[in-house]
């Protein structure tokens, strides 16, 4: 048992330090930072005017169309960094089977621009 627990020191250690340092950063920051809060600087919104509306207002559904664009382009992106490291050891196999990803995704893209999601009126 003591064995085990004495490969969990390292994780202990780490552990042990990154709690440290954060406390020493938020404690300095503190201690040296001017802490003069404004009206501006104690309002819920960060441009410093009140909001014109309730918050449970709706959005334009444009917004949210941008985000899920936005979330599978750079899910695309996420798949290509680790196929291109891998690129030698995968070979054409892998090569056509990225290219196939690519252009799903390529005819994903022209659909959404073809049908006008990416414009903005």
């Amino acid at each position: 048992m003591q064995e085990l627990l004495v490969q969990y020191l390292p994780i202990l250690i780490f552990l042990g330090i990154a709690v440290g340092l954060a406390v020493l950063m938020v404690a300095a920051s503190l201690i040296v930072a001017q802490q003069k809060p404004d009206r501006e600087k104690l309002s819920p919104y960060e441009c410093g005017f009140d909001p014109f509306e309730d918050a449970r207002g709706r959005f334009d559904v444009r917004f949210y169309l941008v985000a899920i664009l936005f979330i599978i382009f750079d899910l695309e992106v996420a798949f290509l960094f680790p196929w291109a490291v891998a690129f030698g050891d995968i070979g054409a196999l892998g090569l056509w089977s990225m290219m196939v990803f690519l252009a799903v995704l390529t005819i994903g893209f022209v659909y959404e621009w073809k049908k006008g999601a990416l414009e903005w009126e």
